[in-house]
């Protein structure tokens, strides 16, 4: 089911990509799937028919808890669309993910008084529209 306050980011999620389908699949899924490289070990966002690491494309993906720290941050007290309106301040972090790659997302319902570098956070996955299509946003750990 979809809470009304995630329903207008529906429009602001970007088309998918052969590469980016499986991620898709698991927010709306419920959960947060990185794209791994079997050669270098490593996890990489956003997916790429290669490994950023090493170039082999010997890929596949796997579900991560997807826990991570703040790397930087910025609040955001301009509506530059009707989605974000209702949610002044937010904050917009750089995560830097336990598995290894950054991802960038959403931080509301906090103060951004009590934002900080290196401030645990979670993944927050929430269905934005009633055909299963999800948007991931972060909360404090």
């Amino acid at each position: 089911m979809v809470d009304a306050a995630f329903a207008p980011f529906a429009e602001l999620l970007p088309q998918q990509t052969e590469e980016s389908v499986p991620f898709w699949e698991g927010l709306a899924a419920g959960e947060l799937r990185l794209q791994y490289c079997k050669t270098s070990d490593t996890y990489q966002h956003p997916p790429e028919s290669f490994c950023y690491t090493c170039g082999s494309t010997d890929l596949e993906w796997r579900v991560r808890d997807g826990g991570g720290e703040v790397y930087s941050f910025i609040v955001v007290h301009q509506p530059y669309h009707v989605a974000f309106r209702d949610r002044l301040p937010y904050v917009v972090a750089t995560v830097q993910l336990d598995d290894g790659p950054r991802m960038l997302g959403a931080i509301f319902d906090i103060d951004p008084a009590s934002m900080a570098i290196g401030m645990r956070v979670k993944p927050r996955i929430e269905a934005v529209s009633e055909d299963g299509a999800a948007a991931l946003f972060f909360q404090p750990a």
